[in-house]
């Protein structure tokens, strides 16, 4: 029996646990095939909004927001590659440099599920993850987002049209109070069947045990 599961996976591009998490639950989704079939759609949350067109020198903001030392931020950045080996991913060993405000991420990301092509929209999650991790590019420059919408296969034209424009702002504020009222205050969340919540970059063995109990009715 092949059973549906809705996933909305609630993250902001800044986040590194999200691509840790994201590969993870792939791989969960890898192992259950033939017994689930889900459908994931990325849902917005922005780590900092007040963040400013310029951004921000990464370890000074770490600093500023959790009190954390830059051994402790090393320590962190160490854990978090070892996590991202796990699922395929590399992230850039010169760290990030600087943080940037990722609204515009999230409307391209808003428009690539509603007017995309099945597929596209997480193909465009992972271009920015890979941009933003990967890569350490200005995710507020449109030029370095335009750049994910071409490795995505999206329509460039009209993804410069939205970036130009207002379109889809609404919506994707709408959809942040959403989960934010609704008490999701950390990222990842990921979001099942719109009841069950596994919090975190968790391992694959975690969402894969997670997802066999709400498939089989367990929870």
């Amino acid at each position: 029996m092949n059973t549906p599961l809705k996933i909305d996976f609630v993250s902001d591009v800044s986040c590194p646990w999200c691509v840790v998490g994201l590969g993870a639950l792939e791989q969960a989704l890898e192992r259950l095939q033939g017994s689930v079939s889900a459908s994931i759609r990325f849902q917005p949350f922005e780590l900092n909004p007040q963040m400013g067109p310029e951004g921000q020198d990464i370890g000074e903001h770490l600093t500023e927001k959790y009190g954390s030392t830059p051994e402790q931020q090393a320590q962190i950045r160490a854990s978090i590659a070892a996590r991202g080996a796990e699922v395929g991913f590399t992230f850039n060993p010169a760290g990030r440099g600087r943080i940037w405000n990722t609204f515009d991420a999230h409307r391209l990301l808003h428009w690539a599920a509603e007017e995309g092509a099945p597929g596209q929209q997480l193909a465009l999650k992972k271009a920015l993850f890979g941009a933003c991790h990967g890569r350490s590019e200005a995710m507020g420059h449109h030029d370095v987002l335009l750049g994910c919408v071409r490795e995505a296969g999206l329509d460039e034209a009209r993804a410069r049209e939205v970036l130009a424009s207002d379109a889809f702002a609404d919506e994707v504020r709408e959809h942040e109070r959403f989960y934010t009222s609704n008490g999701i205050h950390s990222v990842p969340a990921v979001i099942v069947n719109d009841r069950h919540l596994i919090s975190g970059g968790q391992p694959a063995d975690v969402f894969e045990q997670a997802l066999r109990r709400i498939a089989a009715g367990e929870v």
